[in-house]
Formats: C-alpha cells, structure tokens, sequence
C-alpha cells in the first residue's frame, strides 16, 4: 500500500520554520511541541480542553476534535498535520488527508482504534499475536472461551487505555459478570477475547519510518504495570539481547509493513520460552518511550517531528541506562519535593532523577501527571532509589 494509498500525500521534505498542526493537545503534543520548537518548528494544537498541556507551549484552537470547520483551521495554520493519540475522530483525520498534508494518512488511525482490525493487520504482516476470537454475545463469549481455554481477557473492540474497558476471566462463572462489565451499556457489544499468554515479561519498542521510508527503531523498554496503568520503564531491558534484537526486528517490520509514518510503539508479551507476541500497537509517541527524552542520542520525539517532516531519522542509541517512573496525581507533590530538595538516596546510588511534569490543571489519583527518567550506571541503582522514595507504595 503506498502513502498515497494510506490518505496522505507524496512525500515532502519540511524544514525548520515549517508549522506542524496537532490533533490533540495533551502531554504528549507538549513533549512534541517542546522537542520540535528546539529545531526550529513552529506548532498549533486542536484540543477541546482549554488550557490544555500542549496550549501552554504552542497556540491552541479550543474545539471538539470532531469539528470540522476547527479541523480545517488547524489545516489552514498547518504545513504538516500529525496526532498525538490514537483516538482523535478518523473522518477528521480523513477529511485533513484530502485538505492538508498528513504524512500519516488516516487508515493507520482506522486500524489501530479497532482491536479486531489491528490484530488482523499484525497477522497480515507475518507477525504473532497471542490467540483470539471476536465476541459479540454472551453465548459466542461462553463458546470462545471453551476454544480457547481460560485464563482469557475480554476486551472493547474501541476504546479503553489503562485497563479501562477489560476484563480478566480465570474461572467460567466469571464469564457472564465479565461480559456484563466490559459490555455495559452497548446494544450490540463488539469485543475480542484473548488468550491470557503466561509471560516472563512485557516489553515494548517505538519505532520510527519517515515519509521516504528509512525506518530506526529505540532499543526495547521492559515494562512493569501497577493496577493496569505503566509504573516503571526499565532500559536496557532485562531480557536476552537476543529477545530484543527479534523485537526490534518484529517493530521494524510491522511499521513497514503498515507503510506508518512517524512513530509506531509495539508492546509484546515475552513468554519463558523467549517466544514474543505483540499485544498491542499505539501509532504515535508512547509512554514507554519516555526514557529517550534524556537518555538517548535523540529523543522519541525529536524522532517522530523527523519522521513527519521527512528529514533523515536521529540516531537511536542508548547513552545511560536508564528507569523511567510515572508520575501520579497522588505522587506529584511529594515527586516535587523529593526531585527538587539535595536527594540523599540518588547521590549515594549515583542516580541522577530528571522530572517532567506535563501542565495538566487538575491533579487526580491515577491520572498520569509526569514522569521521571533516572540516569544510572545500572537500572537495579534506578529501581533502588524508586523503592526507597517510599513514593510509589500504597
């Protein structure tokens, strides 16, 4: 499928001074607008929110992400238009396609806000993933668990991030309070039960394809979750290099393979046998990404305004090893204190905590509100000064 084909347009090169348009405007079009500003970008963001993160750093179009006269706004004070998440509106994304330069095109957003659709294009690309049946009832549920064998995850076709919109089901009683929780409220449910794949680890790898096709991959992160949402990044990752070479490999051939420009984040599942099978695929800059902000040759971002823009991709080379921790609404006051006071426990380990907060105006328990990447000699010194913060137990 060529660019053209995926709703974008010939490849062109942009140059500094160049304006990139943003749908979306929260932490991660911030951390895009920060990195590209540097080299010389101007940007615009279209956010419903005001005040949004992004709207601190860049100009800001306050509008709902399926208004199309904002849209065409966005396209007119735009040379290049990209989307921070996955979930912006795809007929906007389509229509910005026909009116605007969007290298990305929208059938990359089509596929991937669609469970069902994005396994199937894994598979089409000759890549693994952990088997699956599609459920719409509970009697196809109750059937494709018999299939399959329990333990098994039901989840949302669309939608759904940090453990929203699953569920996981060990027993078959738990069958139908399953299907009643993940379908509430939809007349005609469409969802995807999956295997529960008995893994040694999860780890992810963003990588990068320019408009011209030249394709670089970060070396993979392995990721530890606390209650469905991603607590630790620790690189290198604690796997074979083997395991993360094949993963490396497996990420550059899927966005490739998908004719993706910018950014593609691939998170797998790393069994005991060293089997990997991809999980899931964000098409954008990725929270287990966040480590490149200090510890690469170039950051996932700097990448991905490359990528858009066509310029040759950065070097993607770790310098420091490197544990990212997410910053919680329930943490960042306390975050703020610790980073920002002569941190006893990091100069005895030799850890050097870098924070990012993200600017977003309402503090939450649960909601991500930064992070901090800990440069270290070696990631056990990282997770060390993580556990004797005493910051992320509850």
């Amino acid at each position: 499928m060529s660019l053209r084909e995926l709703g974008g347009a010939e490849p062109r090169k942009l140059l500094p001074g160049a304006t990139v348009g943003l749908l979306g405007g929260g932490q991660l079009g911030r951390m895009l607008a920060l990195a590209g500003s540097a080299m010389g970008y101007r940007f615009v963001a279209l956010d419903p929110a005001p005040e949004a993160p992004c709207g601190q750093v860049t100009p800001q179009i306050t509008a709902a992400y399926n208004d199309r006269e904002a849209a065409r706004e966005l396209a007119r004070r735009s040379d290049v238009i990209t989307y921070e998440f996955e979930n912006v509106d795809a007929g906007v994304a389509a229509l910005l396609a026909e009116e605007s330069y969007v290298p990305q095109g929208s059938a990359l957003l089509y596929t991937t806000q669609h469970r069902l659709r994005e396994k199937a294009a894994i598979e089409a690309a000759g890549v693994p993933v952990a088997p699956y049946r599609k459920v719409g009832s509970l009697a196809e549920l109750t059937a494709a668990a018999a299939d399959l064998g329990l333990p098994c995850v039901l989840k949302t076709a669309t939608g759904g991030y940090d453990g929203k919109g699953q569920a996981v089901i060990r027993e078959a009683q738990e069958l139908e309070a399953a299907f009643t929780q993940v379908a509430a409220g939809v007349a005609a449910p469409e969802l995807v039960l999956e295997k529960f794949v008995a893994f040694r680890c999860e780890i992810s790898v963003v990588a990068a394809r320019s408009a011209s096709g030249e394709v670089k991959s970060f070396p993979p992160a392995e990721n530890i979750h606390v209650d469905n949402i991603l607590h630790l990044s620790i690189v290198p990752a604690r796997v074979p290099e083997d395991i993360q070479r094949r993963a490396c490999e497996l990420a550059e051939t899927l966005i490739a393979g998908l004719d993706a420009v910018g950014l593609l984040a691939v998170e797998l599942f790393v069994t005991e046998d060293g089997e990997l099978f991809v999980n899931e695929l964000a098409p954008r800059p990725h929270n287990s990404g966040h480590y490149t902000m200090d510890a690469c040759v170039t950051s996932q971002f700097e990448q991905h305004v490359r990528a858009i823009c066509n310029l040759p991709l950065g070097d993607t080379s770790l310098v420091t090893p490197v544990v990212m921790v997410n910053v919680l609404g329930e943490h960042l006051d306390r975050a703020v204190s610790i980073v920002y006071r002569n941190d006893e426990e990091a100069n005895k380990l030799g850890v050097v905590p870098k924070l990012h907060i993200y600017g977003k105006t309402e503090s939450k328990t649960g909601r991500k509100m930064g992070h901090i990447n800990l440069l270290c000699k070696d990631t056990g010194d990282g997770l060390s000064w993580v556990e004797q913060t005493n910051l992320w137990r509850h």
